[in-house]
């Protein structure tokens, strides 16, 4: 159903993506491979103009971008009453229906209306109380996987109500089957094996695999799976506009371009019999996973591994050791790297940046990502 008038994402064609920082420049690059045109820079994401297919395109195989939000509406607003009686004008029913769940979301900064979550509270009612008016029910509200998520931004007195596109997080890929503690979240490893350029050419191996975070992100890369292949659902299929058609003909294109993954080519290896067993299984919930090999060892007894691409995600934090037994971990870390890795570069992310100066390497370059809360920095060593 149409609405009238138009939205604010119909009348401008622009979006925004929520990315995590350090990852700016790697969204940028996969908007503007995607279809994402004039993009920007804005708080903690990108705006981007794109047509439908674009759109779609974006949320279907952008490896880095957390959620891209449409904006249906935005306005100045220095009090709740006015929050409510705006959002209560909008043709809710013309969106969702009372069969579907939604769930809000609010981020609240310098404005008269202080606290987010109260802010969510008073959109939530805007809603159920139009829906009641009109159709004498409401829809029910579901916090951890609702069918329609709603986003308010309201920044400086403005705010924005956008409907969710990507309905909920892309980094939920849906290969995790099997997941251990601490994992690697999926779009930070996408954004380590981007910044490693591996392309195949040589070999690929993460000696501390964990449950496979980032063999299932190399994997994606090397065999061009869409980052949302495994997704059953969009927000974007509750636009007005949503067009089924050219929805299903940019997924028919996208997995037009998958290929084989070589046998060998990706490899992975962990002391833990567990974590093993979790890779393995991650992996194979994704086409071509059949074909990554792994080893059950401690990486001090892997051997040698030259001229290769080593990605590796090591532990820290206090709940995953002592401090002192992460210090040593790091330095024979270190020293399996400068003996067994020669002609090899070895991109190692730290969740705790700390523990990068036990390492005892000189590092080509260090960037900082951030994984959830924690800041940490990815860092890369090149082996002679």
């Amino acid at each position: 159903m149409q609405n009238d008038p138009p939205y604010n994402y119909q009348l401008s064609g622009r979006y925004f993506a929520q990315i995590a920082d350090g990852m700016e420049e790697l969204g940028t690059r996969e908007l503007d491979a995607l279809g994402g045109k004039d993009v920007k820079p804005g708080y903690r994401g990108l705006f981007f103009t794109a047509e439908a297919s674009g759109l779609y395109r974006v949320n279907y195989c952008a490896r880095t971008i957390t959620r891209v939000l449409a904006p249906l509406v935005s306005f100045d607003c220095h009090s709740t009453k006015y929050l409510y009686k705006t959002a209560y004008a909008l043709d809710w029913p013309a969106l969702f229906s009372l069969e579907h769940t939604f769930a809000v979301s609010a981020n609240v900064s310098n404005s008269q209306v202080r606290h987010s979550q109260y802010a969510a509270l008073c959109l939530k009612d805007a809603i159920v109380d139009k829906f009641r008016d009109r159709l004498g029910a409401r829809p029910n509200v579901e916090r951890l996987t609702p069918d329609v998520h709603l986003n308010l931004n309201l920044a400086r007195n403005h705010a924005v109500i956008s409907l969710d596109t990507s309905g909920g997080s892309l980094h939920r890929r849906g290969y995790r089957q099997t997941a251990l503690g601490a994992p690697m979240q999926e779009t930070l490893a996408a954004a380590v094996i981007a910044l490693s350029a591996w392309d195949g050419e040589r070999p690929l191996y993460d000696p501390l695999c964990g449950s496979g975070t980032l063999l299932c992100e190399a994997l994606m890369r090397y065999c061009r799976i869409p980052a949302g292949y495994l997704r059953e659902r969009f927000g974007f299929e509750f636009l007005p506009d949503y067009d089924a058609e050219l929805w299903q003909r940019v997924r028919r294109e996208a997995d037009g371009l998958m290929r084989a993954l070589p046998e060998g080519l990706i490899r992975g290896s962990d002391q833990a019999p567990t974590a093993i067993a979790a890779a393995r299984t991650n992996c194979r919930a994704l086409p071509y996973g059949e074909h990554i090999r792994f080893r059950q060892s401690r990486f001090q007894d892997l051997g040698d591994i030259h001229d290769s691409t080593i990605v590796c995600n090591p532990p820290y934090g206090r709940r995953m050791g002592k401090d002192e037994d992460l210090t040593l971990l790091m330095k024979e870390l270190g020293d399996f790297l400068k003996n067994h890795a020669t002609g090899s570069s070895a991109y190692v992310y730290f969740g705790n940046r700390e523990l990068m100066k036990s390492i005892g390497l000189r590092t080509a370059w260090k960037k900082p990502l951030r994984n959830g809360p924690l800041d940490g920095r990815l860092a890369r060593f090149d082996l002679f």
